[in-house]
């Protein structure tokens, strides 16, 4: 399959699971993180080191109410640059019924990746930062301008292949992808809530 069609069918799927949680919740808080590693540990982070880490904190969730207790998805996209190793752009979405401070979110979420990386860990808050479109943060079910916002800017770049931050250097199983997301869930009735398209 060509890398174009790699991203469209990638980026179909995982709007299907944006479309998929809306069903589910009225709101969705969404808050975007970029992970990382602190010199000199970003020089010697491999992918392995980095999907470990990573897949820690998706594992410790139910130990961590605080930070992921309404989290009701995720999506992440594993990148590799000389200048910054291996980082992970990140979005975690939560019941926007449930949390409401999505820039407060995403401190928490920062600090815990720090401290299960042993203080190497670094982040970026996206919903810190102003930005012209702003696809982060409350979305609600209505808002169709958001999650145009939202497909536009955020998940079509979470999805995209760019061999400049091609994972390989970094790589041990061939098998690893690059990007991930969570589970699709299950929809509470067969016809669902009716959606503008």
């Amino acid at each position: 399959m060509s890398d174009n069609k790699t991203v469209n069918k990638r980026l179909e799927s995982t709007k299907e699971y944006i479309d998929a949680l809306q069903d589910k919740y009225s709101k969705l808080c969404v808050v975007r993180v970029d992970l990382g590693y602190k010199k000199p540990h970003s020089d010697s982070i491999v992918l392995d080191d980095a999907n470990n880490d990573f897949n820690r904190m998706l594992n410790n969730r139910r130990g961590k109410p605080s930070v992921f207790k309404d989290q009701v998805g995720y999506m992440c996209l594993k990148e590799y640059t000389e200048d910054k190793g291996v980082h992970l752009h990140t979005v975690f979405i939560y019941d926007g019924n449930k949390v409401q401070k999505d820039a407060h979110m995403g401190d928490k979420i920062g600090e815990y990746w720090k401290e299960l990386t042993d203080g190497k860990g670094s982040h970026f808050n996206c919903n810190r930062k102003k930005y012209k479109h702003k696809g982060v943060g409350m979305l609600h079910h209505s808002d169709t301008d958001k999650r145009e916002i939202l497909d536009e800017y955020v998940t079509s770049y979470l999805c995209k292949t760019d061999e400049e931050q091609d994972l390989a250097p970094v790589k041990s199983n061939s098998k690893d992808r690059a990007f991930v997301r969570g589970i699709m869930p299950k929809s509470k009735s067969k016809t669902g809530r009716p959606r503008n398209k």
